[in-house]
């Protein structure tokens, strides 16, 4: 057993023997289809802690051939694959974390020095003879090991790119890196497989990338690994039911990462802490002070800010993720930095709509102290005073709702500025901001005879009323409660047994006045 060079499954069985374990060993069928083929080099990107170290841990379990894993995968769903017998234990493993590489040493030239001095001493050691002492490259080595054995090797290469994200090092220092990986792994005859995962996608040179050997699964197009990117909505439900949790707590709080065929994943790290804590919390986000994400934030590039606002009130902004450079210094545009938060995890994707979101109610807090840290006086006056336009509209007083609203809208014509119903539909979530502490709201609710603006519904534990909310651009106030009666939009609200607000709000345009019309709504 060595250190990098067949190290043995000991950290995989701790997974295993921990009190929450998701089975994750499907993974292992997508890397056997590949094993061996054209399509033998996978670098899959994800945020931290979701489980990467894991993953990569089991597959060196699975393949390495000097231990025996039967007792550690035969229980699980990778024993039940044609390809499980027949690729267990069966090939010599090299793994590389490549943090534990860079936190000791000052430069590139010295990290593939060190990367490959290392690895060479255990490759000699194990296979006497068959490579020359005086051998100093790591490739050539491989390769005349390859053509006396025949034996190819399973390379797994944990935190790739961290000397992408570090500061200290520059363009050249990335080409030096990235060129020794190219040089190591492209059409090398003993790689058997190259399973690569990080943060960040592989760094581009202009438009072309220098590990284009590489299939790429990200955060944005996770392809058939998505359901292993984190936990899906299956697993956390089996694990709410196991240890008698919330559920629905969980999925306010964790959920948000929506992929194709509506698959929702859930951040692990948060969840396994929730579940064996017994309580919500930030967990994830403890993990790595709110400075991080202030410092993206208070980027000085257009639109960034109004971009921010947009999602903290609730809706998605339509980004282009096609000009990030896949490092953390590199910034031409506000869809650089917003590009950038969804692969650090801060932000989720629609690929169906290509726009950006803050995933769930975790990040939403982690959003909210960035802004509160920063020079957004505008925003955080807004925020501190959405409680009392919540307690406001219960009480029913539209009057004094329409003026802060109107104080909402002065406060911000910076940021937004109205031109349509969807403008002002921003500017009325963000004064509803603290709605949700209280509410799950839902933009364009579906009925029976089109769609609601918006619909707040009551949390489990909340006593306040649902309320729907019609809004007008140049209109009345009292046609947007003429609407939602005459659509019936609250009989799509027919489950709900609580107290109902109908909520008219109305901007004029020429006299940038605000309007509104609260009812109470009596089920028959």
């Amino acid at each position: 057993m060595g250190i990098y060079l067949n190290p043995g499954n000991g950290k995989f069985k701790k997974a295993c023997n921990s009190a929450i374990y998701i089975d994750k060993t499907g993974l292992i069928e997508l890397t056997n289809e590949v094993m061996d083929t054209e399509q033998n080099c996978i670098c899959i990107s994800r945020p931290r802690r979701f489980g990467k170290s894991m993953a990569a841990n089991m597959l060196a379990a699975y393949y390495e051939k000097e231990c025996d894993s039967r007792e550690l995968f035969d229980k699980y769903k990778i024993a039940e694959k044609e390809s499980y017998r027949e690729n267990l234990n069966q090939y010599n493993v090299i793994v590389l974390n490549i943090q534990n590489f860079v936190s000791v040493v000052s430069s590139t030239d010295e990290l593939i020095a060190y990367i490959q001095s290392e690895i060479l001493e255990e490759l000699k050691e194990h296979f006497k003879d068959k490579i020359p002492e005086q051998e100093k490259f790591l490739s050539m080595a491989l390769d005349k090991l390859y053509s006396k054995t025949g034996e190819g090797f399973v390379f797994i290469i944990d935190e790739w790119d961290c000397i992408l994200r570090e500061k200290k090092y520059t363009p050249e220092d990335h080409r030096k890196y990235l060129d020794f990986i190219r040089n190591l792994l492209k059409d090398r005859v003993y790689v058997s497989l190259a399973y690569m995962t990080g943060i960040l996608p592989i760094k581009k040179y202009g438009t072309h990338s220098a590990l284009n050997m590489f299939d790429e699964y990200s955060m944005t197009d996770p392809g058939d690994y998505a359901e292993y990117i984190g936990f899906t909505e299956e697993e956390v439900e089996d694990l709410c039911s196991q240890y008698h949790v919330d559920f629905e707590k969980e999925k306010e709080w964790y959920d948000g990462y929506v992929f194709s065929h509506d698959l929702h994943i859930y951040n692990p790290k948060s969840v396994v802490d929730s579940i064996r804590r017994k309580k919500i919390a930030n967990y994830w986000t403890q993990t790595e002070t709110y400075e991080a994400l202030r410092e993206y934030v208070d980027a000085d590039f257009d639109g960034l800010k109004t971009a921010v606002v947009q999602m903290l009130s609730g809706n998605k902004h339509k980004v282009n993720t096609r000009t990030f450079q896949n490092d953390m210094t590199t910034f031409k545009s506000k869809d650089d930095i917003l590009t950038l938060l969804i692969h650090l995890g801060y932000l989720a994707y629609s690929d169906e709509t290509e726009s950006v979101y803050i995933p769930n109610a975790e990040i939403q807090e982690e959003f909210k102290n960035a802004v509160e840290g920063s020079n957004w006086a505008e925003v955080i006056k807004l925020m501190q005073i959405s409680e009392k336009l919540l307690q406001l509209t219960w009480n029913e007083e539209a009057q004094k709702v329409a003026e802060i609203i109107d104080q909402v809208h002065s406060a911000n014509t910076s940021i937004l500025t109205y031109n349509d119903e969807n403008a002002l539909s921003c500017v009325i979530s963000l004064a509803y901001y603290n709605a949700i502490n209280e509410y799950t709201k839902i933009r364009e609710f579906p009925t029976g005879k089109g769609f609601a603006d918006i619909v707040y519904i009551p949390r489990k534990h909340s006593d306040k009323p649902a309320m729907v909310i019609e809004l007008k651009y140049n209109h009345s106030a009292e046609g947007a409660i003429a609407q939602i009666k005459e659509k019936r939009y609250v009989e799509s609200l027919k489950e709900y047994h609580g107290n109902l607000l109908l909520v008219g709000i109305n901007y004029k345009k020429d006299t940038k006045k605000h309007t509104c019309v609260i009812e109470k709504y009596e089920k028959e």
